[in-house]
């Protein structure tokens, strides 16, 4: 693999180029389940996109490089691959022993943030929310990715997981104010 350097300052094209670079080698790395490589590699990719990125702001106007104005080709571009990125974080991240869920529901945040009905986002997001005992909202982000992807069995398990624990937690809660009012 060759060593790319993070590039703040390039042109747009170059920039976006960089980040794609680094986002073929994420990909190329977790495919061969060399996951912490991939981690670094969607890190990079992103840096590069977030110097490209116009919603966000320079905390200190007239330091540092001005904003790059992008096309609207361009910003189309850095959009899907941000949301691609983030993506891949939440599948690495889902793959870390122990997975980190917090992580990986903030990445598919950002997803959704680019792209609300990604089905990928939705379920990574709702099993990150199952996973820590969210369940309400590990049902309405599971019922959406079941929409998008009616067909899908991980999704449809870990939907009946969330209605299973749902259910529990109910029946729990019932039974502890149960006593109170009789």
């Amino acid at each position: 693999m060759r060593n790319l350097h993070v590039c703040q300052e390039g042109p747009v094209e170059e920039r976006l180029l960089l980040a794609s670079t680094f986002k073929s080698q994420g990909n190329t790395c977790y495919s061969e389940h060399r996951v912490r490589e991939a981690v670094s590699l969607y890190h990079r990719a992103l840096l590069q996109l977030r110097s490209l990125d116009p919603q966000l702001l320079n905390p200190l106007s007239g330091l540092g490089p001005p904003s790059a104005k992008l096309s609207p080709q361009q910003l189309e571009v850095l959009q899907t691959l941000q949301a691609d990125c983030y993506n891949n974080l939440a599948a690495c991240l889902l793959q870390t022993c122990p997975p980190r869920y917090e992580r990986v529901y903030e990445c598919s945040l950002q997803v959704l943030r680019l792209q609300p009905c990604n089905a990928k986002a939705l379920y990574r997001a709702g099993v990150s929310s199952y996973h820590l005992h969210d369940f309400t909202t590990a049902h309405r982000y599971l019922t959406k990715a079941a929409s998008e992807q009616p067909k899908d069995s991980n999704i449809r398990r870990y939907l009946q997981l969330t209605d299973s624990a749902l259910s529990a937690s109910r029946e729990k809660e019932k039974q502890r104010y149960q006593g109170m009012f009789d």
